[in-house]
């Protein structure tokens, strides 16, 4: 009874040197962000999407882009993935990770990178968690050409923060020079700069309506395959756009990929 009560001390003082935990953990029994202003976040959030991702991922390669403390990382382990790998490029938040993974016994890979640097693995993952990480990019759209051009092998599961309409306009696929009224329009693809602070966070970036977050992924190449909740889609690779051999150039590919992708 002292040896558990030692334990918990230890435990508990270890979390809190980490401090502070935007992942609320269960770790010894310790949630490491229990007055978290979103609740018992993340936790809380995947009960309403965890049906879109299989019980057994039986081995499967899985990548988690911003994993933080490794919540997510931690999930896909416990569902049998077999390779599963956190980057992030806040070496605060992968201390965390590595040590909760190593207080689960969960064998997980944990290396400080960023999105943009994640096509440097050179490695196709057949899933990729992809959440909440978007809207803290100054350049989002480059980060999903990157990722399907070199680093999702098939499915991404991704969520980004949403602001204006809900609702999605039904377009042409192109618009007179002299159009102005359909921009106007609330369900339009949107992407709201922030130039300051959103949330006093310095690193919001780029807010997106749910018209603009849709398109987005279309355009990078994604099949939405799911949106069981608000913000939150499982997609698929699909085909890619056609892209000018400059662009392909830019994100390392070739005109041969762009020309491919077209014609598949």
């Amino acid at each position: 009874m002292v040896q558990q009560t030692k334990d918990r001390t230890v435990i508990a003082q270890e979390i809190s040197a980490l401090g502070p935990w935007f992942h609320n953990m269960r770790i010894g029994g310790i949630e490491t962000a229990p007055g978290h202003f979103l609740g018992d976040y993340p936790a809380v959030k995947w009960k309403a999407f965890r049906h879109v991702v299989p019980e057994d991922l039986e081995g499967r390669s899985v990548l988690d882009i911003g994993c933080n403390a490794g919540f997510y990382a931690q999930e896909m382990k416990r569902r049998n993935a077999g390779r599963v790998l956190g980057i992030d490029s806040d070496p605060h938040y992968l201390r965390q990770a590595k040590f909760a993974a190593e207080q689960a016994g969960l064998d997980i890979e944990y290396r400080l990178m960023s999105v943009y640097d994640a096509a440097g693995l050179r490695e196709r993952f057949d899933l990729v968690i992809f959440m909440g990480v978007l809207y803290h990019l100054r350049h989002p759209l480059l980060a999903l050409d990157l990722l399907y051009e070199h680093v999702v092998g098939d499915q991404m599961l991704f969520q980004c923060m949403q602001r204006g309409s809900d609702s999605v306009a039904s377009l042409k696929g192109d618009y007179d020079f002299r159009e102005w009224e359909i921009f106007e329009r609330p369900d339009y693809p949107k992407l709201f700069f922030v130039e300051h602070r959103f949330a006093d966070d310095p690193t919001n970036w780029f807010i997106p309506n749910r018209a603009g977050v849709e398109a987005m992924l279309r355009s990078a190449g994604f099949v939405i395959e799911a949106n069981p909740e608000r913000e939150v889609y499982l997609l698929r690779r699909g085909e890619r756009p056609y892209l000018d051999e400059p662009t392909l150039r830019i994100l390392g590919g070739s005109a041969d990929i762009g020309n491919k992708a077209r014609l598949d």
